[in-house]
């Protein structure tokens, strides 16, 4: 996300982005590596932009959980885990997003998969086939499976988002991408990871995650450690509406460490 091209020269400058990008948040989600396995070269720049506690939430590639669906992978599990390995810490967690179509059925699937994986790493599932979350005998079987493994299921709320029609071209274009699935809030692991959706209109979308400020804070209460990311259909002002989040649920829970002050960008100059 710290390559997104309405953020260079207003909230990022040209050179190691990410490490300006750092200075905004401090988790990221990685979502090139879901389109190819990264170079370990490339991997250790990363790690030279970011402090040992940033965290990255680290899609596995699609061959692995799209094409094999997750069967018959070892060797390019094998590959991405040697790429991320520079990450050391920042690799939060290795976030495994299903096709809507690996349903109830293919849970026996990820039960192996789950089970021959290191346990270096944690690990967080996102589903979007609709039984896991409408049919509760799904979502206790799916449960189930990610307990053994200690890993996190990884909701994607969209509630807000589909609300009401679209009104621009960005909204149109998430419309028909997005996946429209019901509310799931729950955490099932000490490591939380949440996404959220909002509008392109920033009242709509700090409106529809008051419901997530209560979760995160109560989860902070707990003594969890949640990651949460928020999203718009532009996602031209994330970084700040990510800030803003921060500094509400900050304002319940004072003890909450502060976010970084972001590095300033430079006006360009001709000298």
């Amino acid at each position: 996300m710290w390559t997104h091209r309405s953020w260079q020269g207003h909230l990022l400058p040209p050179g190691e982005r990410l490490r300006h990008y750092a200075s905004w948040c401090d988790a990221v989600e990685g979502n090139t590596t879901f389109y190819a396995t990264p170079a370990r070269d490339t991997v250790a720049s990363w790690a030279a932009q970011t402090d040992p506690d940033f965290r990255f939430v680290v899609k596995l590639p699609k061959v692995i959980t799209h094409e094999r669906r997750l069967t018959n992978v070892r060797e390019p599990m094998r590959a991405f885990l040697d790429a991320i390995e520079p990450l050391g810490p920042r690799a939060h967690a290795l976030w495994i997003q299903l096709p809507g179509s690996f349903g109830p059925a293919d849970i026996p699937a990820l039960n192996r998969f789950l089970g021959q994986l290191p346990q270096s790493h944690r690990y967080a599932v996102e589903v979007r086939h609709q039984a896991f979350f409408t049919d509760s005998s799904a979502a206790r079987l799916l449960e189930a499976t990610l307990a053994d493994a200690s890993a996190e299921w990884i909701p994607f709320d969209t509630t807000a988002f589909f609300a009401s029609p679209p009104t621009s071209d960005a909204e149109r274009d998430a419309w028909t991408k997005k996946p429209r699935v019901p509310l799931r809030s729950r955490a099932l692991t000490d490591r939380p990871i949440v996404r959220y959706l909002g509008r392109d209109d920033s009242a709509r979308t700090t409106e529809g995650w008051q419901r997530w400020i209560d979760s995160i804070v109560a989860w902070l209460r707990e003594g969890r450690s949640p990651t949460m990311f928020i999203h718009t259909p532009d996602n031209a002002d994330a970084p700040v509406l990510a800030r803003r989040f921060h500094d509400e649920v900050r304002a319940r829970v004072p003890e909450l460490d502060a976010l970084p002050e972001p590095i300033p960008v430079e006006p360009l100059t001709l000298f």
